[in-house]
């Protein structure tokens, strides 16, 4: 089974939408797929529970005590998508990072959530594998509006960074409504939805050789 972990220490980054929509991408395409969620708040468990009834349901799963979540996974489960707590740094995700074979961070194109991304990068890189190259770790510009100084700055300044800008996907409330639904953006097949779902295909493709 493949392990997604979606990380960041600034709340509000949209870890949630991410992991949502990726496990939903996996259920859709088939795949037995586990969504893990760290948070608190519960936000992807809800998500998962209003999604129940579809055929393309996710498992989720209630990671916030951080130890035995691996236990309740069923065997034949595909795919595994964490929604990592907020606030948290890499030495407070050590039980999903032991699992993840692969890390997304989301960072919302701004400076002061691009300083706290940096933060998070710095304890992530402490870390074993990530350090020795055998645990990627991609990033994700989220909110991301190419039409403004900031989203274009952002883009300039992550691309120095040592590890790769994989996507940048546009701002749109369609991202809230579907998340109160149960739904994501791969549930639909307008050429407006379309449009958003292009934003995900390098990601997916980098999750793919992940």
């Amino acid at each position: 089974m493949k392990t997604i972990l979606v990380a960041s220490s600034k709340g509000g980054a949209g870890k949630t939408t991410l992991a949502t929509n990726l496990a939903a991408h996996f259920a859709l395409d088939g795949k037995r797929t586990v969504l893990v969620d760290a948070d608190p708040q519960g936000s992807s468990m809800h998500w998962a529970q209003r999604r129940a009834e579809l055929e393309s349901a996710v498992l989720p799963i209630d990671g916030s005590k951080k130890r035995g979540w691996h236990d309740a996974v069923p065997k034949d489960a595909e795919r595994i998508v964490i929604d990592a707590p907020a606030g948290a740094m890499a030495d407070d995700l050590d039980t999903f990072i032991e699992h993840a074979d692969a890390i997304v961070v989301p960072v919302i194109p701004s400076g002061i959530d691009i300083e706290a991304t940096v933060a998070f990068l710095n304890t992530l890189a402490k870390v074993p594998r990530v350090h020795k190259r055998k645990l990627p770790v991609g990033l994700v510009i989220n909110r991301s509006k190419p039409w403004t100084n900031a989203s274009q700055q952002a883009v300039e300044m992550l691309q120095g960074w040592p590890y790769p800008l994989l996507a940048q996907l546009r701002d749109t409330q369609a991202y809230v409504v579907l998340a109160g639904l149960g739904r994501s953006l791969f549930d639909y097949k307008s050429a407006q939805v379309r449009d958003h779902q292009a934003d995900w295909d390098p990601l997916l493709k980098w999750i793919r050789k992940a």
